[in-house]
């Protein structure tokens, strides 16, 4: 899928760029020639993403050690696209965490903060800093990550289930007041990926797991990381102009059972 007409020359923020479908979604956005700063906990994970998308594709990445529970390094990550690159056109939030598997009345309530501070409250932290900074270059478009387990719950994941809840309820929010200034605000849901936090969840590595969760989607498989970033590429398009306040599913047909 190209977006080279959409994203050459605009400025891309990605959170969670050190792997998974942040580090995907990343380097779709060099391909499609922008400007991307990067930012993540991991550096490691982050420097290597930079430096994929300065050697391989026609887009340029800066790399911003960024916590999303810290104020100080969310602002610092938009300054750094602003100062370094000219404006701020596109923010993907998609850093987060899983989480343990406890029910509701089982949970620590340091895993329940520890949730809710990144997967939500992080998600706050950027677009409080990014809206305005779109403000000043006249517009653009921000995708948010919720899952499906922003529609629908899960027994075991209460904090993980109440925070992606409430990110889509935070776009809506988000897409309603930022209708007239040329802001669209979106959120991706996808279901079970192919990624590290599933690997960690030992859902990729278990046989038995890994069979029961492909079963709980209609095409009996897992997602992958390329057809989030697809997603995520749209919403952010021109493409997807009039779409505001959508949460979409990208999920093997999960949410309709």
């Amino acid at each position: 899928m190209s977006h080279k007409s959409d994203f050459d020359g605009k400025t891309v923020v990605v959170t969670g760029a050190g792997s998974g479908i942040g580090q995907e979604t990343a380097v779709e956005f060099g391909d499609a020639g922008a400007n991307v700063v990067l930012a993540d906990v991991d550096t490691e994970g982050g420097e290597e993403t930079a430096a994929t998308i300065n050697d391989d594709t026609d887009g340029a990445a800066t790399f911003v050690e960024v916590d999303v529970t810290d104020d100080g390094d969310v602002e610092q990550m938009v300054e750094t696209a602003t100062e370094e690159y000219g404006g701020l056109d596109v923010a993907f939030n998609n850093a987060g965490i899983g989480g343990t598997f406890d029910e509701t009345h089982e949970i620590s309530e340091e895993s329940w903060q520890a949730i809710i501070d990144v997967n939500l409250s992080g998600i706050w932290r950027c677009l409080r800093k990014e809206i305005p900074a779109m403000h000043e270059d006249g517009g653009g478009a921000i995708v948010n990550t919720a899952s499906i387990l922003g529609q629908v719950g899960e027994a075991g994941t209460p904090a993980y289930t109440a925070a992606k809840h409430g990110v889509v309820g935070l776009t809506k929010v988000a897409a309603l007041e930022q209708a007239t200034e040329d802001i669209r605000v979106n959120a991706v849901c996808p279901g079970y990926i192919e990624t590290q936090m599933l690997d960690d969840a030992g859902v990729t590595t278990d046989e038995q797991m890994r069979a029961e969760t492909e079963a709980l989607h209609p095409m009996q498989r897992l997602g992958n990381v390329d057809e989030i970033a697809d997603a995520v590429l749209w919403l952010a398009s021109d493409g997807a102009s009039f779409a505001t306040g959508e949460a979409l599913a990208v999920d093997g047909g999960y949410l309709s059972r």
